[in-house]
Protein backbone atom coordinates (compact mmCIF):
# COMPACT_ATOMS: atom_id res chain seq x y z
CA UNK A 1 0.00 0.00 0.00
CA UNK A 2 1.26 3.40 -0.46
CA UNK A 3 2.49 5.70 2.07
CA UNK A 4 3.62 9.43 2.08
CA UNK A 5 6.95 10.71 4.09
CA UNK A 6 6.28 11.29 7.77
CA UNK A 7 7.48 10.35 10.96
CA UNK A 8 6.31 7.01 11.12
CA UNK A 9 8.83 4.82 8.97
CA UNK A 10 6.91 3.10 6.09
CA UNK A 11 7.91 -0.10 7.57
CA UNK A 12 5.78 0.35 10.64
CA UNK A 13 3.09 1.69 8.52
CA UNK A 14 2.60 -1.25 6.27
CA UNK A 15 2.78 -3.35 9.56
CA UNK A 16 -0.19 -1.61 11.05
CA UNK A 17 -2.21 -1.80 8.34
CA UNK A 18 -1.31 -5.28 7.85
CA UNK A 19 -2.42 -5.92 11.45
CA UNK A 20 -5.86 -3.16 11.19
CA UNK A 21 -6.92 -5.32 7.47
CA UNK A 22 -7.98 -7.86 10.25
CA UNK A 23 -10.15 -5.69 11.56
CA UNK A 24 -14.02 -5.21 10.62
CA UNK A 25 -13.93 -1.52 11.78
CA UNK A 26 -12.72 1.29 9.25
CA UNK A 27 -9.73 2.66 10.44
CA UNK A 28 -6.49 4.73 8.55
CA UNK A 29 -3.30 5.85 9.87
CA UNK A 30 -2.27 9.76 10.19
CA UNK A 31 0.84 11.14 10.25
CA UNK A 32 0.91 14.55 13.20
CA UNK A 33 0.34 16.91 10.20
CA UNK A 34 -2.93 15.55 9.45
CA UNK A 35 -2.07 14.03 6.15
CA UNK A 36 -3.90 10.41 5.66
CA UNK A 37 -0.82 7.78 5.19
CA UNK A 38 -2.64 4.63 4.84
CA UNK A 39 -6.43 3.10 5.33
CA UNK A 40 -7.64 -0.41 6.15
CA UNK A 41 -9.75 -2.67 3.68
CA UNK A 42 -12.85 -1.93 6.28
CA UNK A 43 -12.17 1.91 6.08
CA UNK A 44 -12.24 1.64 1.72
CA UNK A 45 -15.06 -0.47 1.69
CA UNK A 46 -17.05 1.50 3.28
CA UNK A 47 -15.84 5.36 2.95
CA UNK A 48 -13.96 4.73 -0.16
CA UNK A 49 -15.05 6.19 -3.41
CA UNK A 50 -14.21 3.93 -6.34
CA UNK A 51 -10.78 4.93 -8.17
CA UNK A 52 -10.13 7.06 -5.69
CA UNK A 53 -7.12 6.74 -2.86
CA UNK A 54 -7.60 9.02 -0.08
CA UNK A 55 -3.47 8.63 0.78
CA UNK A 56 -2.08 12.22 0.84
CA UNK A 57 -4.97 13.70 1.43
CA UNK A 58 -5.70 16.21 4.60
CA UNK A 59 -7.85 13.91 6.71
CA UNK A 60 -10.10 16.93 7.71
CA UNK A 61 -10.65 17.32 3.70
CA UNK A 62 -11.80 14.43 2.94
CA UNK A 63 -14.24 13.65 6.32
CA UNK A 64 -15.37 17.60 5.93
CA UNK A 65 -14.29 18.81 2.93
CA UNK A 66 -12.88 21.49 5.32
CA UNK A 67 -9.75 23.60 4.13
CA UNK A 68 -8.14 23.92 7.65
CA UNK A 69 -8.14 21.48 10.88
CA UNK A 70 -11.47 20.60 12.68
CA UNK A 71 -11.13 23.14 15.75
CA UNK A 72 -9.78 25.90 13.48
CA UNK A 73 -13.26 25.68 11.51
CA UNK A 74 -14.98 25.90 15.12
CA UNK A 75 -15.22 22.08 15.83
CA UNK A 76 -13.66 19.73 18.70
CA UNK A 77 -10.38 17.87 16.84
CA UNK A 78 -9.35 14.41 18.71
CA UNK A 79 -6.05 14.97 17.05
CA UNK A 80 -5.55 18.05 19.29
CA UNK A 81 -6.86 15.83 22.49
CA UNK A 82 -5.42 13.10 21.83
CA UNK A 83 -1.75 14.60 21.56
CA UNK A 84 -2.61 16.94 24.66
CA UNK A 85 -3.19 13.98 26.62
CA UNK A 86 -1.06 11.38 25.06
CA UNK A 87 -3.65 8.90 24.78
CA UNK A 88 -7.08 8.27 22.92
CA UNK A 89 -9.86 10.78 22.24
CA UNK A 90 -13.24 10.37 20.85
CA UNK A 91 -15.74 12.57 19.60
CA UNK A 92 -18.82 12.45 17.47
CA UNK A 93 -18.72 14.18 13.91
CA UNK A 94 -20.48 14.61 10.66
CA UNK A 95 -18.49 12.76 7.87
CA UNK A 96 -19.19 13.27 4.31
CA UNK A 97 -19.26 9.87 2.90
CA UNK A 98 -20.35 8.38 -0.73
CA UNK A 99 -24.19 8.48 0.56
CA UNK A 100 -24.02 11.80 1.91
CA UNK A 101 -23.19 13.28 5.28
CA UNK A 102 -23.74 10.47 8.20
CA UNK A 103 -23.07 10.65 12.13
CA UNK A 104 -19.85 8.93 12.86
CA UNK A 105 -18.29 8.17 16.38
CA UNK A 106 -14.12 8.82 15.75
CA UNK A 107 -11.81 7.77 18.05
CA UNK A 108 -8.31 8.56 17.54
CA UNK A 109 -5.24 6.82 19.71
CA UNK A 110 -1.78 8.09 19.57
CA UNK A 111 0.96 6.25 18.19
CA UNK A 112 4.09 6.88 20.64
CA UNK A 113 7.61 6.24 19.88
CA UNK A 114 10.47 4.68 22.22
CA UNK A 115 11.05 8.51 24.02
CA UNK A 116 7.35 8.52 24.14
CA UNK A 117 6.47 11.36 21.22
CA UNK A 118 3.68 11.30 19.28
CA UNK A 119 4.77 10.33 15.74
CA UNK A 120 1.30 9.23 14.45
CA UNK A 121 -2.35 8.48 14.88
CA UNK A 122 -4.41 5.42 14.36
CA UNK A 123 -7.73 6.45 13.85
CA UNK A 124 -11.54 4.28 13.94
CA UNK A 125 -14.62 5.29 12.56
CA UNK A 126 -18.18 4.20 13.34
CA UNK A 127 -20.88 4.87 11.52
CA UNK A 128 -24.03 5.77 13.98
CA UNK A 129 -27.19 3.82 12.33
CA UNK A 130 -29.46 5.36 15.53
CA UNK A 131 -30.16 8.88 14.06
CA UNK A 132 -29.54 10.57 9.83
CA UNK A 133 -27.83 13.83 9.74
CA UNK A 134 -30.18 14.12 6.58
CA UNK A 135 -34.14 13.82 5.72
CA UNK A 136 -34.79 10.18 6.75
CA UNK A 137 -38.03 8.29 6.70
CA UNK A 138 -37.85 6.73 10.38
CA UNK A 139 -35.41 7.24 13.43
CA UNK A 140 -33.90 10.48 14.92
CA UNK A 141 -33.03 12.64 12.71
CA UNK A 142 -31.26 16.07 13.33
CA UNK A 143 -27.22 18.03 12.74
CA UNK A 144 -27.49 20.58 14.93
CA UNK A 145 -25.31 21.14 17.94
CA UNK A 146 -27.58 20.72 20.51
CA UNK A 147 -28.78 17.90 19.02
CA UNK A 148 -25.54 16.19 18.45
CA UNK A 149 -24.84 16.54 21.95
CA UNK A 150 -27.40 14.62 22.88
CA UNK A 151 -26.82 12.20 20.53
CA UNK A 152 -23.09 11.79 21.75
CA UNK A 153 -24.28 11.66 24.99
CA UNK A 154 -26.53 8.61 24.20
CA UNK A 155 -24.03 7.26 22.11
CA UNK A 156 -21.74 7.06 25.07
CA UNK A 157 -24.00 4.90 27.61
CA UNK A 158 -25.68 2.76 25.05
CA UNK A 159 -23.08 -0.09 25.45
CA UNK A 160 -23.28 0.34 29.42
CA UNK A 161 -25.73 -1.47 31.84
CA UNK A 162 -26.66 2.29 33.54
CA UNK A 163 -30.13 3.47 33.55
CA UNK A 164 -30.62 6.55 31.78
CA UNK A 165 -33.19 9.59 32.38
CA UNK A 166 -34.04 11.51 29.18
CA UNK A 167 -35.32 15.31 30.44
CA UNK A 168 -37.19 17.43 28.04
CA UNK A 169 -39.93 19.13 26.99
CA UNK A 170 -43.51 17.43 25.90
CA UNK A 171 -42.70 16.32 22.13
CA UNK A 172 -39.10 16.71 21.97
CA UNK A 173 -38.97 12.84 20.44
CA UNK A 174 -38.30 10.89 24.21
CA UNK A 175 -39.42 8.05 22.75
CA UNK A 176 -37.39 8.00 20.28
CA UNK A 177 -34.19 8.80 21.22
CA UNK A 178 -35.42 5.78 24.18
CA UNK A 179 -35.43 3.42 21.07
CA UNK A 180 -32.07 4.75 19.85
CA UNK A 181 -30.53 3.99 23.51
CA UNK A 182 -32.37 0.29 22.91
CA UNK A 183 -30.87 0.12 19.48
CA UNK A 184 -27.45 0.73 20.12
CA UNK A 185 -27.22 -1.09 23.34
CA UNK A 186 -26.18 -5.11 24.15
CA UNK A 187 -30.20 -5.81 24.20
CA UNK A 188 -30.76 -4.66 20.57
CA UNK A 189 -32.34 -8.22 19.81
CA UNK A 190 -34.84 -8.09 22.63
CA UNK A 191 -38.25 -6.12 23.16
CA UNK A 192 -38.28 -2.22 23.73
CA UNK A 193 -41.18 -2.07 25.57
CA UNK A 194 -43.12 1.40 26.50
CA UNK A 195 -44.94 2.27 29.95
CA UNK A 196 -46.73 5.19 29.39
CA UNK A 197 -46.97 6.47 33.30
CA UNK A 198 -49.14 9.00 32.72
CA UNK A 199 -53.17 8.61 33.84
CA UNK A 200 -52.61 5.58 35.51
CA UNK A 201 -54.02 5.27 38.87
CA UNK A 202 -51.78 3.09 41.42
CA UNK A 203 -53.75 -0.19 41.31
CA UNK A 204 -53.95 0.46 37.44
CA UNK A 205 -50.34 0.99 37.42
CA UNK A 206 -49.10 -2.28 39.14
CA UNK A 207 -51.01 -4.78 37.35
CA UNK A 208 -50.11 -3.36 34.12
CA UNK A 209 -46.34 -3.21 34.98
CA UNK A 210 -46.07 -6.53 37.54
CA UNK A 211 -48.84 -8.19 35.61
CA UNK A 212 -51.76 -10.22 37.81
CA UNK A 213 -52.46 -14.15 38.83
CA UNK A 214 -56.22 -15.67 38.41
CA UNK A 215 -58.72 -14.33 40.75
CA UNK A 216 -56.01 -11.09 42.04
CA UNK A 217 -59.30 -9.17 41.48
CA UNK A 218 -62.69 -8.92 39.88
CA UNK A 219 -62.28 -9.51 36.14
CA UNK A 220 -58.88 -11.29 36.51
CA UNK A 221 -60.26 -14.67 34.73
CA UNK A 222 -56.65 -15.17 33.86
CA UNK A 223 -53.22 -15.06 34.72
CA UNK A 224 -51.81 -11.91 32.76
CA UNK A 225 -47.86 -10.97 32.31
CA UNK A 226 -46.99 -7.84 32.96
CA UNK A 227 -44.76 -5.14 31.04
CA UNK A 228 -41.72 -5.65 33.34
CA UNK A 229 -41.88 -9.78 31.73
CA UNK A 230 -42.43 -8.29 28.41
CA UNK A 231 -39.18 -6.62 28.58
CA UNK A 232 -37.10 -9.85 29.53
CA UNK A 233 -34.04 -9.45 27.89
CA UNK A 234 -34.10 -5.93 26.31
CA UNK A 235 -35.01 -2.49 27.44
CA UNK A 236 -38.27 -1.13 29.91
CA UNK A 237 -39.08 2.34 29.12
CA UNK A 238 -41.05 4.33 31.54
CA UNK A 239 -42.44 7.58 29.63
CA UNK A 240 -43.44 10.15 31.66
CA UNK A 241 -41.96 8.56 35.17
CA UNK A 242 -42.86 12.33 36.63
CA UNK A 243 -46.82 10.57 36.84
CA UNK A 244 -46.04 7.57 38.64
CA UNK A 245 -48.11 7.51 41.62
CA UNK A 246 -46.36 8.23 45.09
CA UNK A 247 -47.33 4.92 46.55
CA UNK A 248 -45.96 3.24 43.36
CA UNK A 249 -42.95 4.86 43.80
CA UNK A 250 -41.84 2.43 46.22
CA UNK A 251 -42.71 -0.28 44.75
CA UNK A 252 -40.61 0.75 41.42
CA UNK A 253 -37.83 1.30 43.75
CA UNK A 254 -37.43 -2.36 45.09
CA UNK A 255 -37.96 -3.27 41.18
CA UNK A 256 -35.02 -1.45 40.08
CA UNK A 257 -32.79 -2.28 43.42
CA UNK A 258 -33.17 -5.90 43.93
CA UNK A 259 -34.15 -7.01 40.26
CA UNK A 260 -37.50 -8.83 41.43
CA UNK A 261 -40.73 -8.60 41.52
CA UNK A 262 -44.61 -10.25 42.58
CA UNK A 263 -47.36 -10.53 40.15
CA UNK A 264 -50.58 -8.61 41.44
CA UNK A 265 -52.08 -11.34 43.91
CA UNK A 266 -49.29 -13.91 43.44
CA UNK A 267 -46.91 -14.94 46.31
CA UNK A 268 -43.95 -16.22 44.47
CA UNK A 269 -41.03 -13.53 43.48
CA UNK A 270 -39.74 -13.22 39.99
CA UNK A 271 -36.41 -11.62 38.37
CA UNK A 272 -36.52 -9.13 36.18
CA UNK A 273 -34.13 -8.62 33.40
CA UNK A 274 -34.20 -5.44 31.61
CA UNK A 275 -32.56 -2.48 30.93
CA UNK A 276 -34.17 0.82 31.97
CA UNK A 277 -34.94 4.29 30.53
CA UNK A 278 -37.35 6.52 31.83
CA UNK A 279 -38.26 10.15 30.35
CA UNK A 280 -39.93 13.14 31.99
CA UNK A 281 -40.84 16.59 30.92
CA UNK A 282 -41.30 17.38 34.79
CA UNK A 283 -39.05 19.00 37.06
CA UNK A 284 -38.16 16.10 39.02
CA UNK A 285 -35.38 17.60 41.41
CA UNK A 286 -38.14 20.29 42.46
CA UNK A 287 -40.44 17.52 42.65
CA UNK A 288 -38.16 15.91 45.25
CA UNK A 289 -37.93 18.53 47.34
CA UNK A 290 -41.74 19.11 48.02
CA UNK A 291 -42.07 15.18 48.51
CA UNK A 292 -44.07 14.53 45.00
CA UNK A 293 -41.64 12.40 44.25
CA UNK A 294 -39.22 9.86 46.02
CA UNK A 295 -35.35 10.96 46.98
CA UNK A 296 -34.00 7.42 46.72
CA UNK A 297 -36.11 6.75 43.43
CA UNK A 298 -34.47 9.79 42.02
CA UNK A 299 -31.13 8.74 42.36
CA UNK A 300 -31.31 5.47 40.73
CA UNK A 301 -32.91 6.43 37.93
CA UNK A 302 -31.28 9.32 36.72
CA UNK A 303 -27.43 8.01 36.97
CA UNK A 304 -27.45 9.00 33.19
CA UNK A 305 -29.71 12.08 32.77
CA UNK A 306 -29.53 13.49 29.09
CA UNK A 307 -31.14 16.88 28.15
CA UNK A 308 -32.86 16.64 24.82
CA UNK A 309 -33.12 20.02 22.98
CA UNK A 310 -36.36 22.03 22.26
CA UNK A 311 -37.40 22.51 18.21
CA UNK A 312 -37.14 25.86 19.09
CA UNK A 313 -33.15 25.27 20.22
CA UNK A 314 -32.80 23.81 16.52
CA UNK A 315 -34.31 25.72 14.01
CA UNK A 316 -31.87 24.52 11.71
CA UNK A 317 -32.49 21.40 11.69
CA UNK A 318 -36.59 22.38 10.34
CA UNK A 319 -35.46 22.02 7.16
CA UNK A 320 -34.69 17.93 7.39
CA UNK A 321 -36.85 17.32 9.95
CA UNK A 322 -40.10 18.74 7.38
CA UNK A 323 -38.62 16.30 4.32
CA UNK A 324 -38.42 13.38 6.87
CA UNK A 325 -41.94 14.01 7.90
CA UNK A 326 -42.97 14.61 4.36
CA UNK A 327 -41.34 11.15 3.26
CA UNK A 328 -43.00 9.12 6.35
CA UNK A 329 -46.39 10.63 5.39
CA UNK A 330 -45.61 9.90 1.43
CA UNK A 331 -45.59 6.12 2.29
CA UNK A 332 -49.37 6.04 3.28
CA UNK A 333 -50.48 8.79 0.93
CA UNK A 334 -49.45 10.43 -2.48
CA UNK A 335 -45.59 11.93 -2.89
CA UNK A 336 -45.82 15.83 -0.77
CA UNK A 337 -43.39 18.88 -1.53
CA UNK A 338 -43.19 21.69 0.38
CA UNK A 339 -42.23 25.50 -1.39
CA UNK A 340 -39.17 27.54 0.30
CA UNK A 341 -41.46 29.79 1.57
CA UNK A 342 -43.87 27.56 4.44
CA UNK A 343 -40.11 26.12 5.24
CA UNK A 344 -39.70 29.77 6.04
CA UNK A 345 -42.66 30.45 7.75
CA UNK A 346 -42.60 27.07 9.62
CA UNK A 347 -38.96 28.12 11.10
CA UNK A 348 -40.37 31.10 12.12
CA UNK A 349 -42.69 29.56 14.85
CA UNK A 350 -41.44 29.32 18.59
CA UNK A 351 -43.22 25.70 18.27
CA UNK A 352 -44.71 24.89 21.96
CA UNK A 353 -45.34 21.41 20.93
CA UNK A 354 -42.22 20.81 19.51
CA UNK A 355 -41.52 18.21 17.00
CA UNK A 356 -44.79 16.19 17.56
CA UNK A 357 -46.32 19.68 16.96
CA UNK A 358 -44.43 20.22 13.66
CA UNK A 359 -45.75 16.88 12.28
CA UNK A 360 -49.03 17.79 13.53
CA UNK A 361 -48.93 20.84 11.63
CA UNK A 362 -47.53 19.06 8.56
CA UNK A 363 -50.34 16.30 8.94
CA UNK A 364 -52.98 18.86 8.37
CA UNK A 365 -51.52 21.07 5.83
CA UNK A 366 -51.53 17.55 4.04
CA UNK A 367 -55.23 17.81 3.72
CA UNK A 368 -55.43 20.93 2.12
CA UNK A 369 -52.23 20.04 -0.26
CA UNK A 370 -54.90 19.19 -3.44
CA UNK A 371 -51.73 18.88 -5.86
CA UNK A 372 -49.46 17.63 -3.54
CA UNK A 373 -47.68 21.13 -2.50
CA UNK A 374 -47.76 22.39 0.93
CA UNK A 375 -47.08 25.84 0.26
CA UNK A 376 -48.34 29.15 2.74
CA UNK A 377 -52.06 28.79 2.07
CA UNK A 378 -52.22 25.36 3.12
CA UNK A 379 -49.85 26.14 6.82
CA UNK A 380 -52.07 27.31 9.93
CA UNK A 381 -51.78 30.95 11.52
CA UNK A 382 -48.36 29.78 13.35
CA UNK A 383 -47.08 32.34 16.33
CA UNK A 384 -43.84 33.30 15.44
CA UNK A 385 -40.77 33.44 17.35
CA UNK A 386 -39.15 36.01 19.41
CA UNK A 387 -37.14 39.01 17.23
CA UNK A 388 -33.99 37.84 19.27
CA UNK A 389 -34.43 34.44 17.90
CA UNK A 390 -32.01 33.12 15.17
CA UNK A 391 -32.65 32.34 11.76
CA UNK A 392 -32.62 28.79 11.00
CA UNK A 393 -29.99 27.41 8.24
CA UNK A 394 -30.58 27.29 5.04
CA UNK A 395 -32.89 30.87 5.39
CA UNK A 396 -31.99 34.37 4.34
CA UNK A 397 -32.37 36.93 7.02
CA UNK A 398 -35.11 39.51 7.00
CA UNK A 399 -35.14 41.73 3.88
CA UNK A 400 -33.31 44.78 4.32
CA UNK A 401 -30.80 43.59 6.78
CA UNK A 402 -27.35 42.44 6.02
CA UNK A 403 -26.74 39.06 7.86
CA UNK A 404 -23.75 39.31 10.33
CA UNK A 405 -20.56 37.37 10.23
CA UNK A 406 -21.85 35.46 13.83
CA UNK A 407 -25.22 34.48 11.87
CA UNK A 408 -23.38 33.57 8.19
CA UNK A 409 -21.01 30.92 10.32
CA UNK A 410 -23.89 29.77 12.38
CA UNK A 411 -26.12 29.01 9.79
CA UNK A 412 -22.67 28.12 7.16
CA UNK A 413 -21.72 25.00 9.97
CA UNK A 414 -25.26 23.80 10.21
CA UNK A 415 -26.35 23.74 6.50
CA UNK A 416 -26.71 20.32 5.11
CA UNK A 417 -25.93 21.28 1.34
CA UNK A 418 -23.39 22.85 -0.87
CA UNK A 419 -21.81 26.21 -0.84
CA UNK A 420 -23.74 27.09 -4.23
CA UNK A 421 -27.57 25.68 -2.45
CA UNK A 422 -26.46 27.80 0.26
CA UNK A 423 -25.70 31.08 -1.72
CA UNK A 424 -29.14 30.63 -3.68
CA UNK A 425 -30.98 30.67 -0.52
CA UNK A 426 -29.69 33.49 0.85
CA UNK A 427 -29.48 35.74 -2.34
CA UNK A 428 -25.93 36.05 -2.90
CA UNK A 429 -23.34 35.29 -5.28
CA UNK A 430 -21.57 31.85 -4.45
CA UNK A 431 -18.15 34.29 -4.79
CA UNK A 432 -19.31 36.69 -2.38
CA UNK A 433 -20.07 34.08 -0.05
CA UNK A 434 -17.17 32.32 -0.39
CA UNK A 435 -15.42 35.42 0.15
CA UNK A 436 -17.45 35.81 3.72
CA UNK A 437 -17.05 32.27 4.38
CA UNK A 438 -12.83 32.60 3.82
CA UNK A 439 -12.31 35.34 6.09
CA UNK A 440 -14.39 33.30 8.57
CA UNK A 441 -12.44 30.37 8.54
CA UNK A 442 -15.12 28.14 7.20
CA UNK A 443 -15.18 25.69 4.24
CA UNK A 444 -18.05 24.40 2.67
CA UNK A 445 -18.29 21.31 -0.22
CA UNK A 446 -18.40 23.15 -3.47
CA UNK A 447 -20.50 20.00 -4.91
CA UNK A 448 -22.36 17.34 -3.09
CA UNK A 449 -20.39 13.90 -2.58
CA UNK A 450 -20.95 10.89 -4.91
CA UNK A 451 -24.15 8.87 -4.77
Amino acid sequence: MPTMTSSVPDAQVQALVSYLDQEAQPAIVLDTDYNILASNTAYRRQFGLAGQSVVGQKCFRVSHHYDKPCDLAGEHCPMKKALEKRGPDRVLHIHHTPRGPEHVNVELRPILDAAGNVVGYVEHLVTVRQASARASSDGLVGRSPCFMQALEALQRVAPSRLPVLLLGESGSGKELFARAVHEASERSRGPFVVVDCSGLSETLFESELFGYEKGAFTGAASRKHGLVETARGGTLFLDEIGDVPLGMQVKLLRLIETGTFRRVGGVETLQADFRLVAATHKPLREMVADGRFRQDLYYRISAFPIELPALRERIGDIPILVDSFLQRMAQSSRPLRITPQAVARLAGHDWPGNIRELRNVLERASLFADDGIIDLPQLPALAAVAPSAPQPAGLPAPAGRRMSDAELARLARGFPGTRKELARQLGLSERTLYRRLKALGIAMPDQDAAP
